[in-house]
């Protein structure tokens, strides 16, 4: 009995695994990353313990206090809405935004209060922006 041989097929590596393993690794990490968007507002964070910086007249001062409620340069504003908060900076920094800009917070004031009041800055592009602490008591 003659048994046919069958005819042996060329020895290959099968490269679509391969290409579809690359393709999927291509998409996790295209989906995984995160893009930040970094903002330019420099930020000059005083000490708490150091020495009280020499007030200046031509700084613009923003007050906020606990309940949300925004002061700039002893003005109350008539609302807490961004767009008011920058029309009162524009108004009494008079479109110089190299004026030194301090924040004061009350300490129950809300960050998201606290962080308006810097975006409303960083938006008329104020650079020299501080945030106003108090020396902390001395406990016995």
């Amino acid at each position: 009995m003659q048994f046919r041989r069958q005819p042996r097929e060329a020895e290959g590596i099968n490269l679509t695994p391969l290409i579809d393993v690359v393709f999927l690794l291509l998409i996790f990490f295209m989906v995984s990353t995160t893009f930040t968007k970094e903002t330019h507002l420099s930020v000059d964070l005083p000490e708490a313990e150091g020495q009280a910086s020499a007030e200046r007249a031509e700084q613009v001062v923003i007050l906020i206090s606990a309940e949300g409620d925004y002061s700039v340069n002893g003005q109350s504003l008539v609302n807490n809405r961004m767009a008011t908060l920058r029309a009162a900076l524009e108004e009494v920094s008079g479109g110089d935004n190299q004026r030194p800009l301090v924040i004061t917070a009350d300490a129950k004031a809300s960050h998201e209060t606290v962080v308006r009041a810097m975006d409303a800055a960083g938006q008329l592009g104020f650079v020299h922006l501080s945030i106003s602490t108090r020396h902390p008591e001395a406990t016995e």
